[in-house]
């Protein structure tokens, strides 16, 4: 539905802006701002807006990578574009560069720049190569910025206009209720030019969290979108987004000022290029976190935060009650709207995400696997305790055994059906780049720098990657390729676009199932995956199956003879199930 016509797109649009600035800013001059926002992003002849329009469908897979995630003696981020143009050129379609900018530490989540690139990684020219070629996602770290950055500097200079771009509160203040990802004090004292100050920081002493209650800086955020925009960005993941406005007297996660911000953020992208999203990034709670679709006014996509933790622990303990009750209470996105699924990332896997799936027993239980498995936990403060807040762990190692940390054989058949599901549900898949390539717990870099997310963000060389990818006997080479085969059957099935129909099977304990239908119902898919370290016997009849139709497995490319009888799958193995004659393999195997 066209919104606007082009003759009354202006008016409309600065009456949108300036509804959404009167509610985040009411004392302010709302008409003044509004002029300013259009004049930095470029909006004198907005996009027309379409409303629940999908700007994706089922090619579109994604990767997460840093710029150096693969190393030789070439500039980094030419390094990458070479190893994903060589491997995963008909695989991916969105390729999300973690940050690339100066940074100060948090492997570039303390940024000191944002207008520029890291020059050790490359120059803008690089990126918008990639751009050219792929849809590029880049990170608006919008919570913080680094206390090396310039407008830190001009904070403590008491220089303007970055002297009032921070929240800097008094040493006593009641930050009781606030709610913490991390163990580290809130309030950092810093000297100023007028004396001692303490300065919000939500994450570390060195990421320093902005005041958006100043509108000026929301206007220089503003200015960084419209840069990005121009050199190629258009998938922006909103950083900590959770976290953005602060009011004393509350948790300071999740306000509503901070939604409002969202929504505007969203009218100014989609003004300025009509294929340009948004994407929160808010590690809580599965309820808290489905708030941020809004009424498809708010992110295009949202992390699926409780779907990492939910796989690890049912592949693991072989009961998949869990994970099925939560697919079941998952709603079905507004179109315009859609899931982002992931299994791994640079982040840990959170614990948050199982408040309220997994019972307390049960979250002890993965954790303590996940440190029999070589990984780590990382804590936050809350109400005087520490709690558990991440596990630091390679996703390939975090499936090395069963529920009580005993490894053994299925570790490459888990984490292949790890991604298989991933694959098949609702939404937008996107691998990490150590997915594709299987890579393990990194414990030296842990030990060389010192932090613990470190375990999972390893620099891989790029000679001995390709000696490993060359191996027909590597890991490596044996996951690379049967994820990238999984990916391409995936894309050439309509009944797994990101917003087809999806339902859930109710076939025990041990098989996770659901039913995927193609937009134009065509097409039908039952998904099912044997997650325990037993053979399964499925019986046909469960699923349904139309008599008049033919149909097949497509991960295994063979006819399914009698839709009444029984199929049989090994120790996580995974059968997609269609009707064959809306799809066909030939060109893949």
């Amino acid at each position: 539905m066209v919104e606007h016509s082009d003759d009354s797109a202006l008016e409309n649009l600065r009456a949108r802006i300036q509804h959404h600035l009167e509610v985040i800013y009411p004392a302010e001059d709302c008409k003044a701002l509004c002029e300013s926002f259009i004049k930095i992003m470029g909006l004198e002849q907005p996009k027309t807006i379409r409303s629940h329009r999908n700007i994706w469908d089922e090619n579109d897979i994604a990767l997460i990578t840093y710029a150096d995630s693969i190393s030789d003696e070439h500039v980094p981020l030419r390094t990458l574009k070479s190893f994903i143009d060589n491997h995963l050129q008909n695989v991916v379609s969105i390729v999300h560069i973690l940050p690339f900018y100066p940074y100060s530490s948090d492997d570039g989540f303390a940024v000191i720049d944002y207008s520029v690139v890291n020059p050790s990684h490359g120059t803008w020219q690089d990126i918008r190569a990639i751009a050219n070629d792929y849809k590029l996602m880049a990170d608006l770290v919008i919570n913080h910025i680094s206390a090396r950055s310039r407008w830190f500097e001009d904070f403590k200079r008491g220089k303007s206009p970055a002297k009032d771009y921070f929240l800097a509160v008094p040493a006593d203040t009641d930050i009781s209720q606030v709610v913490r990802p991390r163990t580290s004090p809130l309030l950092n004292k810093i000297d100023t030019v007028n004396g001692e100050q303490y300065v919000w920081c939500t994450f570390s002493a060195d990421q320093v969290d902005m005041n958006f209650a100043n509108p000026n800086v929301l206007l220089e955020f503003a200015k960084i979108i419209a840069l990005y925009l121009e050199m190629g960005v258009r998938w922006f993941r909103l950083d900590a987004v959770a976290f953005l406005w602060k009011e004393l007297g509350t948790n300071c996660i999740h306000l509503p000022q901070t939604h409002e911000i969202i929504k505007l953020l969203r009218v100014l992208i989609e003004s300025a290029n009509d294929k340009a999203v948004i994407i929160t990034e808010t590690n809580v709670p599965n309820r808290e976190n489905l708030t941020y679709f809004g009424n498809a006014n708010q992110a295009h996509l949202i992390y699926n935060f409780s779907l990492p933790p939910l796989m690890v622990y049912t592949l693991i303990s072989g009961d998949c009650r869990h994970l099925k009750t939560w697919l079941m209470s998952m709603p079905p996105p507004q179109q315009g709207s859609c899931y982002l699924n992931f299994i791994a990332s640079h982040d840990g896997i959170g614990v948050r995400p199982l408040e309220g799936l997994l019972d307390n027993n049960e979250t002890e239980r993965l954790l303590a696997a996940m440190q029999a498995f070589g990984g780590a936990l990382t804590y936050r403060q809350t109400d005087g305790e520490r709690k558990p807040y991440e596990i630091n762990i390679a996703l390939f190692d975090a499936l090395s055994g069963d529920i009580n940390g005993t490894a053994d054989n299925y570790q490459l058949a888990r984490f292949i059906c790890a991604h298989t599901i991933m694959l098949a549900l609702e939404g937008v898949p996107a691998f990490y780049i150590h997915s594709f390539l299987g890579t393990e717990n990194d414990h030296a870099r842990v030990e060389h720098t010192g932090r613990q997310r470190s375990i999972n963000r390893h620099i891989w060389s790029r000679d001995l990657l390709d000696n490993e990818l060359e191996d027909e006997q590597s890991h490596h080479r044996l996951v690379l390729n049967e994820l990238t085969r999984l990916v391409k059957i995936r894309k050439a099935q309509p009944a797994f676009h990101p917003n087809a129909t999806q339902f859930t099977l109710h076939l025990g304990t041990k098989i996770f199932g659901f039913w995927r239908q193609s937009m134009d119902r065509q097409q039908s898919i039952f998904a099912v995956h044997n997650i325990s370290n037993q053979t399964q016997v499925v019986a046909l009849s469960d699923l349904n199956l139309i008599g008049m139709e033919r149909w097949r497995d497509l991960i295994g490319n063979t006819e399914i003879d009698d839709i009444y009888g029984n199929i049989e799958l090994a120790p996580f193995q995974a059968m997609w199930i269609t009707n064959s004659k809306q799809s066909s393999t030939k060109d893949i195997y």
